[in-house]
């Protein structure tokens, strides 16, 4: 979150106490798994690799499963008790995976949140995301309906009766279940699809739900992944997931144990009215569906394509974060093949395309700099006058040019000997002002501050900006900048202290380079 004026409203509040709690968890994990590994910066693709899991492993169920409202729960205690060493582990593994995807979605709902990742031109995956959370729920809750167990009767009868709380059907579907005679099989087969078919309709939401992310992450690190499977075998052999007799509709169960993390709501509908706790359910929704516009974030320009530079290279497509350009045919006439076009529903004005563009060079000095796309509000042009700006700190120490992405928190970083010229992201800083700062004597040193490894508030523009720097990427950096005169630090905007911790080491670095 960025060093804005202070928001008293209690949306902003909570986003506050929120993004407080999720950076002093995450400085643990970050000491426990090392930063590029951090679970809670891959909550997300956690999702992904939940949902596999469930779905692998659900398949596998469905070959020895038997759909049967009497067999259902004998062919269920097959799997769990007489081959408990596959389809025992299978049956575990996919309820703790499910489990397991309610916690990360959760979390990364909230964490997305308290990033204020949802707002503006961010509002399309928040929104695509809320009714995943609604399918989550029903594939869950259908699931256990299928083990048909005390539990499933007691999930029956509770769903059904809350459903016919909604004016939706002739006849109450509560009759279903009012005793071992009224249940039929084609009710019974009724629940067996919709269990198969929401998942794969969930599939295609996750998959709207990324695109217009490119190079969407959908898998976590190979470590973490492997180290999760591992420990969620061990869990689902050590402690098997089983059924709790079974059902029986000529009797009412007298004790339950619940799954909290999906049946957390059914003892509501013992104190509350099912009308009312679908009021309560479709208020809550709508409420998290309006979140990316409470309050509406102030519009910024998109970026501007200037074509009488751009020679359709293709780099500003390639590191769009967010699929914001197009590549076309030319329409100037120029010997070039194509030209970008900006999609301003995309584009979130965070200039790495102006960082990826190879116009984008302060070297120019026969005419004004105008690279082939740039945000038209925080221009190139003005980034190079930002560091030509006089500069001679009076103690003669070595000067620290930073380079901070707005999202960083950098306002802590001061001292005559240090300049912050902050940017929307990292990922808009050409690698050429770098060498440009330094040939020409603007600076000792330059840092870049950008966001965490892996959490860049734009996606990409961290990662892009390391490779660029390190000459992995185009546009590179140029071979005759001294290693040792450039720092890049990527840290939580909550790091203060270790990111001051990081300018001071570089300081006496460039201070004894230049005793040297």
């Amino acid at each position: 979150m960025s060093g804005a004026a202070r928001d008293d409203r209690p949306v902003a509040f909570i986003k506050r106490a929120l993004y407080k709690l999720f950076g002093k968890a995450e400085r643990v994990f970050e000491y426990a798994f090392g930063q590029r590994c951090n679970p809670f910066t891959w909550l997300g693709s956690f999702g992904w690799f939940f949902y596999w899991i469930t779905a692998a492993t659900g398949i596998y169920l469905y070959i020895f499963f038997d759909t049967g409202i009497v067999d259902a729960y004998a062919s269920v205690e097959y799997m769990t008790n007489e081959q408990w060493y596959a389809a025992g582990v299978m049956r575990s593994l996919h309820r703790y995976a499910s489990d397991a995807l309610v916690i990360v979605v959760v979390l990364h709902l909230l964490r997305e949140f308290a990033m204020d990742r949802l707002r503006g031109k961010h509002f399309f995956a928040w929104l695509t995301g809320v009714p995943l959370l609604a399918f989550i729920y029903i594939c869950g809750i259908s699931g256990y309906w299928l083990v048909w167990d005390k539990l499933a009767q007691y999930i029956a009868v509770a769903t059904s009766e809350w459903l016919d709380a909604l004016p939706l059907f002739a006849e109450p579907i509560a009759n279903n279940f009012l005793d071992s005679t009224t249940l039929g099989g084609r009710f019974f087969t009724l629940m067996v699809l919709i269990h198969i078919f929401a998942p794969l309709f969930m599939l295609l939401l996750m998959w709207v739900h990324v695109q217009r992310h490119s190079n969407a992450r959908v898998n976590p690190p190979r470590s973490l992944a492997i180290g999760t499977l591992v420990a969620m075998v061990a869990l689902s052999l050590f402690y098997p997931a089983v059924s709790q007799g079974p059902a029986d509709l000529d009797v009412v169960p007298a004790t339950v144990n619940l799954d909290w993390f999906y049946l957390a709501g059914y003892p509501l509908l013992d104190v509350v009215p099912g009308g009312q706790l679908w009021l309560y359910l479709i208020g809550g929704f709508a409420m998290l569906a309006v979140l990316p516009w409470l309050p509406p974030e102030a519009k910024t320009p998109e970026a501007m394509v200037n074509l009488a530079n751009c020679n359709g290279c293709s780099r500003c497509f390639d590191d769009c974060p967010f699929s914001a350009l197009t590549m076309v045919p030319r329409s100037d006439g120029k010997p070039y093949e194509l030209e970008p076009v900006v999609d301003p529903n995309n584009c979130t004005s965070c200039g790495v395309c102006a960082g990826s563009c190879p116009t984008s060079t302060p070297f120019r000095r026969a005419k004004p700099i105008e690279p082939g796309i740039e945000l038209p509000h925080r221009t190139i042009g003005a980034l190079r006058e930002q560091i030509m700006a006089p500069w001679a700190p009076p103690n003669g120490s070595p000067r620290v040019l930073v380079f901070s992405c707005d999202h960083s928190n950098c306002e802590r970083l001061s001292g005559d000997d240090i300049r912050v010229v902050q940017l929307p992201c990292v990922g808009m800083l050409p690698p050429s002002f770098v060498d440009f700062a330094l040939a020409r004597n603007f600076a000792d040193g330059v840092m870049i501050a950008g966001c965490a490894e892996n959490d860049c508030f734009h996606r990409l523009g961290n990662e892009w900006t390391a490779q660029r720097m390190q000459r992995q990427r185009d546009p590179r950096l140029r071979q005759r900048v001294p290693e040792e005169r450039l720092q890049m630090a990527w840290l939580p905007a909550l790091a203060g202290r270790r990111r001051e911790a990081i300018v001071a080491a570089f300081r006496k670095q460039l201070k004894g380079s230049s005793d040297g």
